[in-house]
């Protein structure tokens, strides 16, 4: 039982803090791995480096987004990129509302009416009538700033083994927060650290791109955020973060609207984990190897590991100082985020947070193990 106890601690700890105090030791230890590049363009050839811009096919995957798609379209339409090397194509998840329509109108270079299919096979046909060199992909409410697009297609150019960039996504409400912001930041850094070192372990929808012979179509119900950096350093290619290619996101409104959004999340995620690949470490290297069992699988048995500790917590409170003390603390939390509904304090409501979408990695596994998972999907209530 103590056994138990010291190890699941130990475990949680390092999966939440530990992994990230790991990488910034080896940034500091280690030389960041470079990409191979080519001749740069001379320094103030302004053609020249309009020139060497990729083009570029924008796949927005869209279901009901009559709200939004003309904005969205809009937004992609000002960014700072050459226009005849720019192809937007909104590809309609058999939406049953104005969505095609309203994309046309906004200027879509191409929209497709699909079948309902989900967004990965939305996404799929997308590519497939894609005339960029590089693909990229975006979310219906996630907006792009000017330069969003030349910083995510930069690391590729004169770097023949990236395969894939995911830029970053902040998230906003006007009306408050979830407490989504606070690890989001956090997550942010670690996938910073894992891009200088190695590869990033997971990407995000909102902004994200590959190079059009690297696409990889996978089972419809795995999404691309956490299915694609694996399988490319598995094929051979590097998965990066972009940093400065930066976009917005609307959050869902409330802590337990990010409680569902996570859980759904989890029912396209928890395949990948089980039978997508990602357990399998063949071409894995070792530092990748440790950044996927760190980042990703040990994060994701948190609500397992927490489940453990308390219990054993229990059970030993009596036989010492140390175990009366780590169940004292696991009940404050569990206590504060109670109370968080009525007494909205920051403190409360980050302990309402953790522990609110440690349990969604649970209940979307739960939710795998009791029913398939379907390919479609809903936007999350309050983020359009």
């Amino acid at each position: 039982m103590k056994i138990v106890f010291w190890l699941c601690g130990a475990l949680v700890v390092y999966a939440q803090l530990g992994y990230g105090v790991l990488l910034a030791l080896l940034a500091k230890l280690l030389p960041a791995k470079q990409a191979r590049v080519g001749a740069p363009v001379a320094a103030g050839d302004a053609e020249g480096a309009e020139a060497a811009l990729p083009s570029v096919t924008v796949i927005v995957a869209a279901y009901q987004e009559e709200s939004v798609i003309a904005e969205k379209v809009a937004n992609l339409r000002a960014l700072d990129y050459p226009a005849d090397r720019l192809e937007i194509v909104v590809a309609c998840d058999g939406s049953p509302d104005a969505t095609p329509q309203r994309a046309r109108d906004a200027g879509a270079d191409t929209v497709l009416e699909l079948p309902r299919g989900g967004k990965i096979r939305a996404q799929d046909a997308g590519v497939r009538i894609a005339r960029g060199r590089i693909v990229a992909f975006s979310d219906a409410n996630a907006f792009w700033q000017p330069d969003a697009l030349r910083k995510l297609v930069a690391p590729f150019e004169g770097a023949p083994e990236v395969g894939y960039v995911c830029g970053q996504v902040a998230f906003v409400n006007e009306g408050g927060t979830n407490q989504e912001g606070l690890y989001w930041r956090y997550e942010m850094a670690l996938r910073g650290l894992e891009s200088r070192l190695a590869s990033v372990t997971g990407g995000n929808g909102a902004i994200y791109a590959t190079r059009r012979e690297a696409y990889i179509e996978v089972d419809p119900i795995m999404g691309h955020d956490l299915s694609f950096p694996f399988n490319m350093v598995k094929r051979g290619w590097r998965a990066l973060y972009a940093a400065d290619a930066r976009a917005t996101e609307k959050m869902v409104p409330s802590i337990e609207g990010e409680f569902a959004r996570k859980r759904r999340m989890m029912t396209h995620g928890w395949p990948i984990v089980l039978h997508g690949g990602m357990l399998d470490p063949t071409g894995y290297g070792p530092l990748y190897g440790t950044m996927i069992a760190s980042h990703r699988l040990l994060r994701y048995a948190t609500p397992f590991l927490h489940a453990a500790l308390l219990s054993t917590s229990v059970v030993l409170a009596r036989r010492g100082r140390p175990y009366a003390l780590a169940l004292a603390a696991q009940l404050l939390i569990l206590a504060a985020a109670a109370l968080a509904r009525a007494v909205p304090a920051r403190p409360l409501l980050v302990a309402r947070y953790y522990v609110l979408s440690t349990a969604a990695l649970g209940a979307g596994l739960f939710d795998v193990l009791r029913a398939p998972t379907e390919a479609g999907w809903e936007p999350p209530e309050g983020t359009r």
